[in-house]
C-alpha cells in the first residue's frame, strides 16, 4: 500500500535542456514541461466545467511558459460515457472553459484541449439514459463485462454507419475544434490513444470493417487523417496536436504496433512538408499502459522509430519518474531540442512541479483513491514546496463543483 506522507527525491534540472526555451506551433515556451491529460470527474452531470478546474489549472499554471494539456473533454454529446467529465459541444461548455484559458494565460501559460470520443469503452448505461446509441467501429466488445452491461441495459453495441462516421469527420469535430477556439484555446488535441474511439479505428482487434474505414493500414487510418485534414482549415496546423499510445493495450488486448504508426507519421511528415505541420505529436511510452505503469519484463515495443520519421515537435509521457533523482531517460529523451515531457500524477499531487523540478525539491506522492472522485479532496488540497496549509478532509469531500457557465 502506498504511503502518501511520502516523497521522491529530485535532483535539480535547472541548468538542463528541459529549461530552455520551445517553439511549439506559434508559441514559445519557456521550459519544455507540459501538464498530461488527465482524465477526471469534476464537471456537471451535463458536462460543463467547473470551478474545482478552474483553480486546478490556475494552480498549475503559475510559472509562466507551461503548457497544460486538459482532461480528456467530449467532441460531442455521442462521445460521452463517462459522468461529471467534460464536453466542448455547445456555447455554455465554450464560455466555462473560456474562464480557465483566460486564468491559464494570464499567468503567461499555454493551454490545449484534449478533444475525446469514447466509442466501445463507453457506459451503454450512461448512453441509453440519454437516448443515445452505442458504437464503435464495429460491434466488437472490450470485454464481457461491457457485452453484458449492454444486454442488460438494452442498448448493445453496433458499428458505425459510414454516414455517421461522414458525421464525426464533417460536423462532430469541425464543431468542437470551433468551440475550442471560441473557448480560448491555444491548441487543439485529438485523443488518438488508450483505446477510445480514433485508437479503435487503427486497431485490427476492435477494427473489423470491410469497408473503406477497414482492413488495410491505410484504411485504418482513414478516420483520423481525414479529421486532420478537416481540421486544417478551420483550426490552423500549428493549432493541431494528437496523442496516440502505440504499445498500450488498455482497453484492447493487443497494442497498435509500428508499422500503422509508422504510416501515420509519414503522412502527417508529408503535410508538414508541404506547409501543413502540426503543432506537436504526443506519444505515451511503453512504460505505461492506460493509467498504470507497465513491468519492465512486459514492455512491448519503443517509440525509437517516431523521431526518424516525424520532425517537429514532440511530447513524450509516461513515468518518467522511474529512475529518479537522475532523470537520465528524461535527459536523453530531450537531447534533441523537439520534445517537451507531459506528466500526469505527480502534476496532480505537486502544483508547483516546474518549480520543484527546477531547484530539486522532493516531489509529493499522488493519491490515486481521490482521481475519479467528484469532489474537492486530493485535487485542489496539495501545497506548493514549503506552504503548510491544512485542509479539512470532511468538509472537501462536501465540496461539489459549481458551473462556470
Amino acid at each position: 500500500m502506498v504511503d502518501y506522507s511520502e516523497t521522491v527525491s529530485v535532483d535539480a534540472l535547472g541548468e538542463t535542456k528541459l529549461f530552455h526555451s520551445i517553439q511549439v506551433g506559434k508559441n514559445k515556451l519557456a521550459q519544455r514541461i507540459a501538464h498530461a491529460p488527465t482524465t477526471r470527474l469534476r464537471s456537471t452531470a451535463d458536462n460543463v466545467p467547473t470551478d474545482l478546474q478552474l483553480q486546478y489549472y490556475k494552480d498549475r499554471a503559475q510559472k509562466d511558459g507551461t503548457l497544460l494539456i486538459t482532461e480528456a473533454t467530449y467532441v460531442s454529446e455521442g462521445g460521452i460515457g463517462l459522468p461529471h467529465t467534460p464536453g466542448l459541444w455547445n456555447d455554455t461548455q465554450a464560455k466555462a472553459w473560456k474562464q480557465i484559458t483566460d486564468a491559464i494565460r494570464q499567468q503567461g501559460s499555454f493551454s490545449s484541449v484534449q478533444l475525446w470520443h469514447l466509442g466501445r469503452t463507453a457506459s451503454p448505461t450512461v448512453l441509453k439514459q440519454r437516448g443515445l446509441p452505442f458504437v464503435g467501429p464495429s460491434a466488437v466488445y472490450t470485454s464481457e463485462e461491457s457485452e453484458k452491461e449492454a444486454k442488460e441495459s438494452g442498448n448493445e453495441l453496433r458499428a458505425l454507419t459510414k454516414e455517421e462516421i461522414e458525421h464525426l469527420i464533417n460536423e462532430e469535430f469541425p464543431n468542437a475544434a470551433r468551440k475550442a477556439l471560441d473557448a480560448g484555446f491555444d491548441y487543439v488535441e485529438l485523443h488518438s490513444a488508450h483505446g477510445y474511439l480514433l485508437s479503435q479505428f487503427l486497431n485490427p482487434v476492435s477494427n473489423q470493417r470491410t469497408d473503406e474505414y477497414g482492413g488495410s493500414i491505410e484504411n485504418r487510418a482513414r478516420l483520423l487523417l481525414s479529421i486532420i485534414d478537416k481540421l486544417i482549415p478551420i483550426v490552423g496546423a500549428h493549432k493541431l496536436g494528437i496523442r496516440f499510445s502505440p504499445w498500450a493495450t488498455f482497453q484492447v488486448s493487443e497494442p497498435e504496433g509500428e508499422e500503422i504508426h509508422s504510416y501515420i507519421l509519414r503522412e502527417l511528415q508529408k503535410r508538414a512538408d508541404e506547409g501543413n505541420e502540426l503543432a506537436y505529436l504526443s506519444y505515451v511510452e511503453p512504460r505505461v499502459s492506460g493509467i498504470v505503469d507497465v513491468k519492465a519484463d512486459d514492455i512491448k515495443g519503443s517509440n525509437a522509430f517516431v523521431s526518424k520519421i516525424w520532425k517537429g515537435v514532440m511530447i513524450k509521457a509516461g513515468n518518467y519518474t522511474y529512475d529518479a533523482p537522475k532523470f537520465n531517460d528524461l535527459i536523453r529523451d530531450i537531447e534533441n531540442d523537439r520534445t517537451l515531457v507531459a506528466w500526469c500524477r505527480f502534476f496532480t499531487s505537486n502544483p508547483d512541479l516546474v518549480n520543484r523540478l527546477k531547484n530539486g525539491y522532493p516531489l509529493q506522492h499522488y493519491d490515486r483513491d481521490n482521481f475519479y472522485q467528484q469532489y474537492d479532496w486530493g485535487y485542489n488540497t496539495w501545497n506548493n514546496y514549503g506552504e503548510t496549509k491544512k485542509y479539512d478532509e470532511e468538509a472537501e469531500k462536501k465540496r461539489i463543483g459549481k458551473p462556470l457557465a
